[in-house]
């Protein structure tokens, strides 16, 4: 019986900037390689239902993917339950989640470490060239990320 695939879920603030980036480039770079991962996003003050920023869907699909399905979800229970691991963008994503979801706790970990920095800041509202450039932060540290998933995922 094959493992289920690993699990991967990104927090940011709104869920609809950079988690979701990171969901999308998690999924495109696992395809890619041929790792076993799945991948959800969500927000520590997230409004259910809404669609990913209008640049972060442009960034993503000027880098071939697709964010037009995307629904912002708050942090829960269950996707807390779900995942192997919990990647946040800033160090208070990680105290709202370990806050909020005490089990969660050895789960989480900060996404920007894996590419070089601490926290990815937000683009909400700015311009275009501010999304594209956080798309390509989370992806450097979203590739290096799967790329040090252990070896059962590759």
């Amino acid at each position: 019986m094959p493992e289920r695939p690993y699990r991967l879920l990104f927090v940011c603030t709104a869920n609809i900037c950079r988690s979701p980036m990171a969901e999308e480039l998690a999924r495109m770079y696992a395809e890619e390689r041929g790792f076993q991962v799945v991948s959800r996003s969500a927000g520590t003050h997230a409004m259910p239902g809404e669609q990913a920023a209008p640049n972060s869907r442009r960034a993503i699909r000027d880098v071939g993917g697709d964010l037009e399905a995307h629904r912002s979800q708050p942090v829960s229970d269950e996707l807390v339950e779900w995942a192997d691991r919990i990647l946040v963008m800033e160090m208070r994503h990680a105290q709202h989640v370990r806050e909020h979801f005490p089990p969660a706790d050895p789960k989480v970990q900060m996404l920007g470490p894996f590419g070089g920095s601490m926290e990815i800041a937000d683009p909400y509202g700015s311009w275009i060239f501010r999304y594209r450039s956080s798309r390509d932060e989370i992806r450097r540290c979203v590739e290096a990320l799967l790329d040090q998933l252990p070896t059962r995922v590759r």
